[in-house]
């Protein structure tokens, strides 16, 4: 599933592509995705030009001129990308938006139709959307806020990090590498962390996942950014996807076990189940 640094790679791919264009047509010619897409939001959506396209955790957002919000979710295997119109569009393509200059479509493909999009009329429905589902931004987390929210939760770190309602973003792939560089374990409960071993965890965090935007993400199966491209950071995983190998700190084998119902890698050696008291 696509994580922050791959959500935020297609943001940054498709905001030059995208700003101060105008939609002259939505199509939408594929299957259903996760929520049925509203069709009186193609007349919505017409002649409004697009005035930014940003992120919020791992959703896209395409703000218009209008104040109107388009909302899209690439869910596990979506793709995000401006085509010539000239070319044939791909199976599985579910939304279509002309654009109206150069001939070209923004296309919302989903082979699993996890993904979603949806319209919001104004900035303001927008931001009660998100107000009960999602936590900071993980670069700049408020101290107090984390060491409360950690301090409170007695789920197991894996779980916590993939909670959007704690810390926005993180998901099965930069979870796993953010306790490895931190020298967590991820079975620990949240609220067993020492104040300097909080701290330090939000700090890897932010780095991996910054490391990750640099490389325009991980493509492991099915992502691309907004320009077609894939991503480069799965090259550098230290232990996602590397169960029985060797891990670059200690040498020490990494193992997978399922956390959270995910699957999760660690190494025992660097990442000890060891308690701290506060």
């Amino acid at each position: 599933m696509p994580e922050l640094p791959e959500v935020e790679t297609v943001v940054r791919d498709l905001y030059p592509l995208l700003i101060g264009k105008t939609i002259a047509k939505v199509d939408v010619p594929g299957k259903k995705l996760r929520r049925p897409w509203n069709i009186r939001w193609n007349k919505l959506l017409e002649k409004q030009q697009i005035a930014n396209v940003s992120r919020r955790g791992k959703w896209i957002i395409i703000s218009f001129d209008s104040k109107r919000q388009l909302l899209i979710h690439l869910g596990m295997t979506g793709q995000l990308c401006v085509f010539d119109r000239k070319l044939p569009r791909q199976s599985h393509t579910n939304l279509v938006f002309s654009l109206n200059t150069g001939g070209e479509e923004l296309r919302f493909r989903d082979i699993r139709r996890f993904g979603s999009a949806d319209l919001f009329l104004s900035q303001a429905e927008l931001d009660a959307f998100f107000k009960s589902r999602l936590g900071p931004e993980p670069f700049d987390i408020p101290r107090d806020y984390w060491l409360k929210t950690v301090a409170k939760s007695t789920r197991n770190l894996k779980a916590f990090l993939l909670d959007q309602k704690n810390i926005t973003g993180v998901g099965n792939i930069y979870a796993d590498e953010s306790l490895h560089k931190s020298g967590i374990n991820p079975t620990r409960t949240a609220s067993s962390l020492s104040e300097k071993e909080a701290l330090s965890l939000a700090k890897c965090v932010g780095q991996v996942l910054q490391s990750a935007i640099e490389n325009r993400g991980s493509t492991i199966r099915n992502y691309v950014g907004g320009s077609g491209l894939m991503g480069g950071y799965q090259d550098e995983f230290k232990v996602y996807g590397r169960a029985g190998q060797a891990c670059g700190k200690c040498g020490g084998q990494i193992e997978k076990i399922i956390l959270a119902g995910r699957s999760t890698h660690f190494c025992p050696i660097c990442q000890p189940k060891k308690i701290h008291k506060r």
